[in-house]
C-alpha cells in the first residue's frame, strides 16, 4: 500500500490548538515581552490556514506559501518559523510529505532555516540522519555525527545543552517523549531562550504525536 501524503492543514491545526491551550503558560514564561504565547498561536494559526488555502497544491508549495504569509508578520517567532518553512519547501521540492519522511520537516522547522558557520544549511537532504537520531547518538557518548554531505550534526556544546535539558525534564517527572522533545529543541537554534525552548518542545512533541498517529493508520 502506498504511503499517504500528510494532511498538513490538520497537522498544523493540531499544533495551533496545542499552543492555544498553553498560551498563558508561554506568555508567563516570556519575561521580556510577555506575549510569546500569543505570537506562537498566531504563527501556527496562519500556517494552518495557509495549508487549507493551498490544500490541492504540492507539499513544497504549501510550505512556501505559509512562509510567505509569516514573513509579513512582525514577531520574531513568525520570522523564525518562516525561515524553517522556506527551507522545508526547498527540501520537499518534487516530493510528498509522508509519515516516513516527515521527521525532516520537524527538524527543519525547528531549525528556522538557520545556516551553519560553513555557510551551508544545518540539514542538507531528506536522506541524512535526523536531529533526534543525532541527539540520541550523542547522548549515548558520541559528540557529533557526520551527515551525508560531510557536515557534522550537533557539536558538543549543543549536546551538553540537550543532555541538561533532558535530565532537568526527567527530574520534573516528565515522560521520556516530552523530555526528549525538550532536549531536541534545546539542541536547535530555536531553543536559545527558555520560553522559545518551551514552545519549540510543544511544537515538536505535537508534530511527533500527530505524525505517529498517521503512521499507525497506514
Amino acid at each position: 500500500m502506498a504511503t499517504r501524503q500528510v494532511d498538513l492543514a490538520n497537522v498544523f491545526g493540531t499544533v495551533a490548538s496545542t499552543l492555544a491551550s498553553n498560551r498563558e503558560v508561554l506568555n508567563k514564561a516570556d519575561t521580556i515581552n510577555h506575549d510569546h504565547g500569543d505570537n506562537m498561536v498566531e504563527v501556527f494559526e496562519v500556517v494552518a490556514q495557509a495549508m487549507k488555502a493551498k490544500k490541492g497544491a504540492s507539499s513544497a508549495d504549501q510550505l512556501a506559501y505559509a512562509a510567505e504569509l509569516l514573513r509579513q508578520k512582525q514577531s520574531g517567532s513568525a520570522k523564525y518559523y518562516a525561515g524553517g518553512l522556506t527551507q522545508a519547501a526547498q527540501k520537499y521540492q518534487g516530493k510528498k510529505i509522508t509519515s516516513t519522511n516527515a521527521m525532516v520537516l520537524i527538524q527543519t522547522l525547528l531549525g528556522g532555516g538557520v545556516q551553519s558557520s560553513a555557510g551551508t544549511s544545518t540539514s542538507t537532504s531528506t536522506s541524512q540522519p535526523d536531529l533526534l537520531s543525532t541527539l540520541l547518538g550523542g547522548l549515548g557518548g558520541t559528540s557529533s555525527q557526520s551527515t551525508s554531505s560531510g557536515q557534522t550534526g550537533l557539536d558538543i556544546g549543543s549536546l551538553l545543552n540537550a543532555g541538561m535539558s533532558y535530565m532537568s525534564a526527567k527530574q520534573r517527572g516528565e515522560t521520556d517523549a516530552t523530555a526528549l522533545m525538550g532536549a531536541l529543541t534545546a539542541a536547535t537554534s530555536g531553543g536559545n531562550t527558555p520560553y522559545r525552548a518551551q514552545s519549540g518542545a510543544l511544537v515538536a512533541n505535537t508534530l511527533m504525536q500527530a505524525l505517529g498517529s498517521l503512521a499507525s493508520k497506514k
